[in-house]
């Protein structure tokens, strides 16, 4: 109970300062039961941590964690989600907006805008991979790598040469999986190190 409260109305009630319509006998009835009521909520606080603790140990003795309980909340509350009628309206709602013609008509202007854009990739991809050659054979360019394997040995070769496989692997199959490939490529280079 706070006690400050308890001491603010009882001085509240003792000054006089009572709200119209109260008596001072009203007043101190009312403040007993205001005690009481905060009483039983802080046992009643107690007792739900003492729950919480509870609960909490026997779900430890099962093996239940807080992820795995985390994860069958949510996947509860999916399936709440999905069988709600708002769900299913907006799945409706959905289908017949992917069988309507102008979701036809958008699914093929993106499908063509992504063919452009993976034909302008590719030339781009041709334009980097004609350009890092050009730097490769450059006398700059061989100039440093000789610096460069004089200093650190076969590694600097090793690190271009995987990186210009790279580079022609991903300009030869730019439009099949991208990240696929520059991995392979990696993985291969990897494989002739050893």
């Amino acid at each position: 109970m706070d006690s400050t409260n308890q001491g603010y109305m009882t001085n509240e009630a003792c000054a006089g300062n009572l709200p119209p319509g109260l008596t001072e006998e009203e007043a101190m009835e009312l403040q007993l039961e205001l005690t009481k009521v905060d009483d039983e909520i802080q046992t009643l606080k107690q007792v739900l941590a003492a729950k919480e603790r509870h609960a909490g140990e026997l779900r430890r003795r099962l093996g239940i964690s807080p992820l795995s309980e985390f994860k069958s909340n949510i996947t509860k509350g999916w399936h709440e989600v999905q069988s709600s009628n708002a769900y299913l309206t907006a799945s409706a709602t959905l289908e017949d907006i992917s069988r309507s013609d102008a979701y036809k008509k958008t699914q093929e202007t993106l499908s063509q805008a992504g063919q452009l854009t993976s034909s302008a990739l590719s030339t781009m991809g041709s334009a980097i991979r004609n350009r890092f050659g050009e730097m490769r054979n450059s006398t700059t360019f061989k100039t440093l790598e000789d610096k460069m394997v004089s200093i650190s040995s076969p590694l600097f070769v090793f690190f271009l040469s995987c990186l210009s496989y790279a580079v022609s692997k991903f300009h030869d199959k730019w439009t099949n999986s991208i990240s696929a490939k520059v991995l392979g490529a990696i993985h291969i280079c990897h494989i002739n190190l050893h």
